[in-house]
């Protein structure tokens, strides 16, 4: 593979990778719509195994719409490296975010605004220092790779995560906890994007004319692809239809991009030749990033405004510049002083009654 087809490939990944997030982040706000209204016709519910969104239409578009990006996805897989197309994934936090609070009316504060452009400051450094991963380019070569022993304990943790996650923890806690259902669809989508990538290098050798189907490998990949895209897109429903579209959008994303980060370090040893430099600005990146998501899901209930923002800094200047408070100010101040006395002292009154009533018994 020449340097310039190299970079070709490589700006065709980008521009798949950014338009599958459009794509995924609108899917989001589609579904959800689909699954409120669902709620408010009184049919059973996602979150408690009910099936009745599959007769709304509106689920059907978000469906449409997340099965277009995850094609762009899927292609961006095999024409750069994993660690390129799924850090922009953050595109689609923003994306969904934005959408959310102007078609779901969920509200975004300052906080949340700031955590949405940290995850994208963060994705972009992840980019510009990600390791290159070893270049497959036969089926043959994918095939020994997925034989690695690493990768082999690797996936089997995976598969046994998985099943405690989905019958034993899931019907317990995940009606109440956010992450349950989240780290189902996470730890699944790393082996989701193995046999995309998989796939991929089947689908570039099939248009060079090479007899590939006839590779077991081939419909191994497809059928366990099948499998993980139904499981994820199943848990996924559920976190929707029960938790917030703005907290289960960006957790969703730093629990994937983990786990297909890891997942692709095992199959392709992407970070052994690796320099100092890149490392530390890869992990820089991705705490940036997870810094910004607590920013969004930590503070997502409080009603701080750029508004608010002049307010305070008046507030803090007046402090600064000694300025005196005028009289209504202050007797406000002083009202308040005294009534914190007066319960503080009737507080300990009532404290030293009990003492007294303690000792006397």
């Amino acid at each position: 593979m020449t340097q310039s087809s190299g970079k070709h490939y490589f700006y065709i990944g980008l521009i798949l990778a950014m338009s599958s997030s459009l794509f995924i982040g609108g899917s989001f706000i589609l579904k959800k719509k689909g699954l409120l209204r669902l709620a408010r016709k009184g049919s059973m519910r996602a979150g408690q195994g009910g099936h009745a969104y599959l007769k709304e239409w509106l689920w059907w578009a978000g469906l449409l719409s997340m099965g277009a990006g995850e094609v762009a996805n899927f292609a961006a897989y095999a024409f750069a490296p994993a660690t390129l197309v799924t850090p922009l994934g953050a595109l689609s936090v923003l994306v969904s975010a934005i959408l959310s609070s102007y078609f779901l009316n969920e509200k975004l504060n300052l906080h949340g605004k700031i955590g949405c452009l940290l995850s994208i400051t963060g994705s972009t450094v992840m980019v510009i220092h990600a390791p290159q991963e070893e270049e497959v380019e036969t089926l043959n070569e994918i095939s020994h790779k997925l034989g690695d022993p690493g990768f082999m304990v690797f996936a089997t943790l995976i598969v046994i995560v998985s099943l405690i996650l989905i019958f034993v923890v899931g019907p317990r806690h995940g009606q109440s906890n956010v992450l349950v259902y989240i780290t189902i669809c996470s730890v699944i989508g790393a082996l989701s994007v193995s046999c995309v990538k998989g796939l991929g290098i089947v689908i570039k050798e099939l248009f060079a004319g090479k007899p590939v189907l006839k590779h077991p490998l081939a419909w191994i990949l497809l059928l366990s692809l099948i499998v993980c895209v139904s499981t994820q897109i199943n848990y996924l429903n559920r976190a929707l239809d029960i938790f917030n579209t703005s907290i289960v959008t960006p957790i969703y994303y730093v629990f994937f991009t983990t786990s297909v980060l890891t997942c692709s370090a095992i199959l392709f040893k992407e970070w052994q030749h690796m320099a100092a430099d890149d490392i530390i600005g890869t992990f820089s990146g991705f705490l940036t990033i997870i810094v910004g998501i607590f920013l969004l899901h930590a503070f997502k209930d409080v009603n701080f405004t750029l508004a608010n923002l002049p307010v305070s800094l008046h507030k803090n200047d007046r402090g600064m510049n000694g300025s005196l408070p005028n009289p209504y100010e202050r007797f406000n101040h002083d009202e308040e002083n005294t009534s914190h006395v007066g319960d503080l002292q009737s507080t300990e009154g009532m404290s030293s009654r009990r003492n007294g009533n303690l000792s006397a018994s």
